[in-house]
């Protein structure tokens, strides 16, 4: 594994751990961090203040979540994830879905690295 995949599989780790701060040391000051659902950009932030407030929101929606990595695909300081994401709800969300139940998706993320930390993520589902 390269610092690329290592700095990735790190982050979903944490990510799966619900773990905000274990993320956030992954990541550069300057974050950028977007997703797109059915190709429509519906989240777009910039920065570590934001990103954590992001982060910390989106854990205690979900009781349970865990993104498993595909494949991976490198190109110098971007690489490419397919994954496979599954979710239990926690609470009730303003679009009819209801605690309890379980979200499946499969998608990708794009991350790029600067300075030996993540720089951008973007989710694609």
């Amino acid at each position: 594994m390269n610092d690329m995949e290592t700095l990735i599989r790190n982050y979903i780790h944490a990510y799966n751990a619900f773990d905000v701060d274990g993320m956030t040391k992954l990541l550069h000051e300057n974050i950028e961090f977007r997703n797109f659902s059915g190709g429509v950009l519906d989240t777009e932030i910039k920065g570590m203040d934001r990103f954590r407030a992001l982060a910390e929101r989106s854990a205690v929606i979900f009781s349970h979540r865990r993104q498993t990595m595909k494949r991976i695909t490198l190109h110098d300081d971007q690489a490419e994830i397919e994954v496979d994401y599954e979710g239990t709800l926690a609470t009730d969300l303003p679009n009819g879905l209801k605690a309890g139940e379980t979200i499946k998706l499969q998608g990708k993320s794009v991350f790029r690295m600067k300075e030996g930390k993540l720089i951008l993520i973007e989710d694609y589902s």
